[in-house]
């Protein structure tokens, strides 16, 4: 039976998701708007301003419903909100998100036949390396700022290292990821949307103009490294060209990278708000960490929404779609869903079954990076709380407000080094630094 669509202004609390101010409100207020959401009958619609709405998908079945159906919820032609503009495709190249069919299936198929298991192999040993030498870093600087120092670091250098980024270019990669990432789903004022997008895809145009070079010097001498692999890949006679090669690195920089130290820095900040949950995970790390990754991602959903174009008729919770509708994949209200996760908003690292949408909801595009990216999590908690760290946040992370993905623009941080753990006749050099006080979130 289908019931009749709730509009957006028939459903009384239903939020104004559209509306920048939505999204700077605290994380409570919005949670308690998507509950609200989740409660009614059908989907509601949301208007979009002077431009066409959307249909906004609330509940953990009909995220994954639409996330395994790309026929009919397609990505195409594109997945972010606004979409990207004709010119913007034309110049750039359609990332693989944005992409659908047979066009999608072959360019993932060449990208994963490159993810060898001698790289991933090589990959998660580097990885291990690079969590040690940033905490060795912490420890020998006493940074006081957690993203910049710590979540934004590991990543980054795991991706650069494994895709051969020579070491002369990373930090400018570093800054471009950060100007074409700023101001995704954030409200700005005039001056801003001005400079913007140009910036944001100034800084794409230079990135992908960098690796472009670097591929093709990778064709002629080929080296052990992912770009290797990827320009010189024989899927069906097809390797990625310059273009490709362009869109998937912004994808990986941009997506695997923010997504990644963001749900690090919510991590930090989880553990210091809940100490019983912390205090379980340090007495058995092991049999522990692998849950409190997947539960900081669910808890802290990087990603927020997808935008998706219904391309055939559909009925999903209790609504038909049509044709040439606009959908919102909200991951953020799926992973807070009653009925599949019992005391939602609670932080529970031994939460079994965990099957959060945090890496997408399934299909052909669930998260290629899902792997590395809790490797890479459990690797560096392993390190930040097993040595002797004492880390904790101090104060509540900065947040961006972004409607598209969970951003932290800084979260503050302190740690010390009991002199317990000194070697005798080794006293500390520095005195240990005392934790502050961290207001309740």
């Amino acid at each position: 039976m289908t019931v009749p669509a709730q509009r957006y202004e028939d459903a009384g609390t239903a939020p104004h998701l559209a509306d920048p101010a939505f999204w700077q409100q605290s994380p409570g207020a919005r949670l308690a708007a998507f509950a609200a959401l989740r409660a009614l009958d059908s989907p509601v619609y949301v208007p979009e301003g002077s431009g066409r709405g959307h249909w906004a998908l609330v509940r953990h079945a009909d995220v994954q419903e639409a996330s395994r159906l790309p026929k009919v919820f397609a990505s195409a032609p594109g997945v972010t909100t606004p979409e990207p503009a004709r010119w913007v495709r034309a110049l750039f190249g359609d990332s693989m998100v944005n992409l659908d069919g047979a066009d999608h299936a072959q360019l993932r198929k060449i990208v994963q036949r490159a993810f060898t298991p001698r790289l991933l192999a090589a990959a998660e040993e580097d990885i291990l390396a690079v969590a040690s030498r940033i905490v060795d870093d912490v420890l020998d600087g006493e940074p006081d700022e957690f993203v910049s120092a710590v979540a934004s670091r590991l990543p980054l250098e795991v991706i650069c290292n494994m895709m051969g980024i020579p070491e002369r270019h990373r930090a400018e990669i570093a800054d471009r990821v950060n100007h074409a990432s700023e101001n995704i789903g954030v409200e700005r004022g005039l001056a801003s949307r001005l400079r913007m997008p140009g910036r944001g895809l100034r800084a794409l145009a230079r990135m992908q103009r960098m690796v472009a070079g670097i591929g093709r010097e990778r064709r002629k001498n080929p080296t052990d490294d992912l770009i290797s692999a990827l320009v010189t890949a024989d899927v069906d006679g097809q390797a990625l060209n310059a273009r490709q090669l362009g869109a998937f690195f912004s994808l990986l920089m941009v997506a695997g990278v923010e997504t990644t130290r963001n749900a690090i820095t919510h991590g930090l900040s989880l553990l210091t708000d809940h100490p019983a949950q912390r205090d379980l995970l340090l007495g058995d790390f092991e049999t522990y960490a692998d849950g409190a990754v997947d539960e900081m991602i669910r808890h802290s959903t990087p990603i927020i929404q997808f935008r998706r174009t219904v391309a055939a008729e559909h009925t999903l919770g209790g609504h038909l779609f049509h044709p040439g509708d606009k959908v919102v994949l909200y991951y953020a209200s799926a992973n807070r869903d009653e009925a599949v996760f019992p005391d939602p908003d609670a932080f529970d690292i031994t939460r079994s079954p965990n099957p959060h949408l945090g890496f997408g909801g399934g299909g052909p595009h669930f998260c290629l990076g899902a792997h590395l990216a809790r490797v890479e999590m459990k690797a560096l908690f392993r390190e930040l709380l097993t040595r002797p760290v004492g880390l904790r946040a101090v104060g509540l992370p900065d947040l961006a407000g972004s409607s598209f993905d969970n951003r932290v623009r800084s979260l503050r941080f302190t740690f010390e080094q009991p002199a317990a753990q000194e070697p005798a006749g080794c006293p500390a050099e520095r005195p240990a630094k005392r934790p502050a006080e961290r207001p309740a979130p």
